[in-house]
């Protein structure tokens, strides 16, 4: 699974790149070639044009899903949800730009979600007489526009014991409604990144920020989405809940989609801004633990619950911990100090 999960991100990617290469390809000896920022923009159009593909499957699978149910349309769904959210989180590090415009990473992925406001929306949804049509949907909140949404229509355990389960009408109407929304908003989300390509290499301030992006989504996953969970925030509990995707069993394979969209997204372009800077050493350092931290993921399955269950995988999950700590340390204490970069205001932060 882990390595399946690995071919489908980058897969999706190696097709996008072919699709954006005639926007966003250059002669060799241009000046942006050489500017980090050029490289940032065109990596992060290629991670969001293969949001926007297969969000655009995605989509189209509930379609054939609800019109045809069957194990194998059933099956399809599943995965393709799987690789749509994947190539979200692959991308959920860019904080800035067109992402911010009308909370559009609330209405990709609603987290975190302490209230269970998604299961909320669904059954207020669900229950209702009125129709399930993209109305309702985006009225009722970002908490019913995005992929937890499908989530829980696609895998939440109590929910398809009960008669509103898929393939239901109203169930169908939801899954499809939603799925048209995410494919809607990852298309806008791709073609006003591309709209941005002058503007982003013009303008300097871009560097810091893009920086400062990584660094946020590198502290929101150490913190949040693994330190929760593994019982070293406020709670003090090992909570499956406080991860995101434990519904699907997923929550390991987002932290590591996530941390190889950093890897594939960001980390080309700092290792030019840090060779302008002299500081290959640091180059060299971020390189190796990227991936020796990535090669921890291995030893672990896709999905929260088990590891926290077990006390040899919780040891084995402790040291991922540890590894993408010193990883975020290297990032913000060397890399961004040797930059002149500072942390800024966490604006992702919901606390």
């Amino acid at each position: 699974m882990r390595h399946s999960l690995r071919r489908a991100v980058f897969l999706s990617a190696l097709l996008s790149t072919q699709t954006l290469s005639v926007a966003i390809a250059e002669p060799q000896d241009s000046p942006a070639e050489q500017n980090a920022r050029a490289l940032w923009h065109e990596n992060i159009a290629i991670g969001y044009q293969a949001l926007a593909t297969s969000a655009q499957a995605l989509s189209d699978t509930a379609t054939l899903y609800c019109d045809a149910p069957s194990e194998h349309t059933r099956q399809s769904l599943e995965s393709q949800w799987r690789e749509a959210f994947s190539n979200w989180q692959a991308v959920r590090f860019v904080d800035f730009g067109p992402i911010e415009l009308d909370s559009r990473a609330w209405q990709l992925q609603f987290w975190p979600d302490p209230k269970n406001l998604v299961g909320t929306k669904a059954r207020q949804l669900l229950s209702a007489d009125a129709p399930i049509n993209r109305q309702r949907v985006t009225d009722s909140g970002v908490a019913a526009e995005g992929f937890p949404m499908l989530e829980y229509l696609l895998f939440d355990a109590p929910f398809n014991q009960t008669e509103q389960a898929l393939p239901g009408d109203r169930s169908c109407a939801l899954l499809k409604t939603t799925a048209t929304v995410v494919k809607d908003n990852a298309t806008d989300l791709s073609a006003d990144w591309q709209a941005l390509a002058e503007h982003y290499q013009a303008t300097d301030s871009y560097t810091a920020t893009t920086v400062r992006s990584a660094m946020t989504a590198l502290d929101i996953l150490v913190q949040k989405r693994l330190g929760e969970p593994m019982g070293l925030g406020s709670s003090q509990r090992r909570l499956v809940y406080a991860g995101d995707a434990w519904r699907s069993g997923q929550s390991l394979a987002a932290a590591e989609a996530s941390l190889l969209g950093l890897q594939r997204y960001f980390l080309p372009g700092l290792i030019r801004e840090l060779e302008y800077a002299d500081q290959r050493g640091i180059a060299n350092d971020l390189t190796d633990q990227f991936q020796a931290t990535l090669a921890r993921f291995d030893a672990l399955p896709d999905d929260l619950a088990s590891v926290l269950e077990d006390d040899q995988r919780y040891a084995r999950l402790q040291n991922l911990y540890i590894s993408m700590q010193q990883l975020e340390q290297t990032l913000t204490l060397q890399a961004a100090v040797a930059l002149g970069i500072r942390q800024g205001f966490n604006s992702s932060d919901g606390d």
